[in-house]
């Protein structure tokens, strides 16, 4: 969408709103130049959890026999 610089002042919220909702960028034409205001694209949560070092100590096939009856209690 390309828009005067006195028309995006008019309509700020609108043209803003307009542009995060359809990810199309907004140019604005000032004394001659173009200027383009580009929504940033969302990052998912997946992509901003840190990586971690493997926390498990020891053998992970050691796991499968463990007895874990003293370890849980029933919900009350």
């Amino acid at each position: 969408m390309r828009v005067t610089a006195s028309k995006l002042r008019e309509n700020v919220y609108r043209i803003l709103d307009e542009a995060i909702a359809t990810g199309v960028p907004v140019e604005v034409v000032r004394k001659g130049k173009l200027l383009k205001i580009v929504p940033d694209k969302p990052v998912s949560k997946l992509d901003r959890l840190k990586t971690r070092k493997n926390i498990f100590v020891g053998d992970v096939e050691d796991i499968i026999g463990m007895d874990w009856s003293k370890e849980w209690t029933e919900l009350k």
